[in-house]
């Protein structure tokens, strides 16, 4: 077991890590865990930590990070009135059920292959980032039956295999159903509470071979606590900024952001 000194770089970018995140979160409405699966996976690799199920060890964190910071974003949606919760109870069944399959599925891939599909579906989220246009729609009213299940078992799996809540997904499925935007973002909220509790409490039960220290399964202790810690401290600064400046711009610049780390990642897998 190392000692807490040997810790000190890895505390010390979990920091930065975690104030970045939250005003990003706080700034642009954009769940932490797009800023910290490739965070953390360059963190650990960087200080030695690449064991064989990196990735994991990453969307376990991940999730289990969303899954604190998640029920306090609900409360204070809800508080606004702001959570549909008829989409939200109605969607629970099926983009839980896909979050259960997401892990399943994890546990059985290979760290490269988790990091292509983070790369991948992280291209795709930028490209929408950048270039959708609010005014695109693919039906007046959110589905239901067959759909309904489909879309949200998919939300809850891609969801997991990334190691992020139901806003990168959730809110654009929603507005391009014609939710209002805050009300989508709000319900978004009670996605990622949904994906993050049935896959995190699975990462923590997930043997791991060559986890960072002080890992609990796949869900880093150490990362877990300074994350939570420091985007609950600094995301209120990004709401601040949001309602000073304009986000739009910002959000295009993230979005270039989020494509470079993607195409980053699958360089990586490619060998390059």
């Amino acid at each position: 077991m190392p000692d807490v000194l040997s810790l000190l770089p890895m505390l010390v970018l979990l920091i930065v890590i975690g104030g970045f995140a939250g005003v990003i979160a706080g700034l642009l409405g954009v769940g932490g865990g797009i800023v910290l699966v490739p965070a953390f996976f360059y963190t650990f690799s960087h200080l030695g930590y690449d064991g064989p199920q990196l990735m994991q060890v990453c969307l376990g964190t991940s999730l289990a990070t969303i899954m604190a910071t998640a029920m306090r974003s609900v409360n204070a949606h809800n508080r606004k009135g702001a959570v549909d919760w008829a989409v939200l109870r109605g969607w629970a069944p099926a983009i839980g059920g896909g979050a259960v399959l997401g892990f399943l599925l994890a546990t059985q891939l290979k760290s490269v292959t988790l990091q292509a599909v983070f790369g991948t579906l992280g291209l795709i989220a930028g490209a929408y980032m950048a270039f959708g246009r609010p005014e695109w729609r693919l039906g007046e009213t959110m589905p239901t039956g067959g759909k309904r299940w489909a879309l949200g078992g998919g939300l809850g799996l891609l969801s997991v295999l990334m190691g992020i809540g139901g806003g990168t997904f959730g809110v654009p499925m929603m507005t391009l159903y014609a939710m209002p935007i805050h009300r989508a973002v709000a319900t978004a909220s009670g996605f990622g509470l949904i994906i993050a509790v049935p896959s995190a409490i699975g990462f923590l039960l997930m043997p791991v071979e060559g986890a960072p220290p002080y890992s609990l399964g796949a869900v880093n202790l150490p990362a877990f606590v300074v994350i939570v810690a420091m985007t609950l401290l600094t995301t209120p600064y990004g709401v601040r900024l949001a309602h000073a400046m304009n986000p739009k711009p910002l959000k295009r610049a993230f979005a270039l952001f989020l494509i470079v780390v993607a195409l980053n990642m699958l360089r990586k897998v490619a060998g390059w």
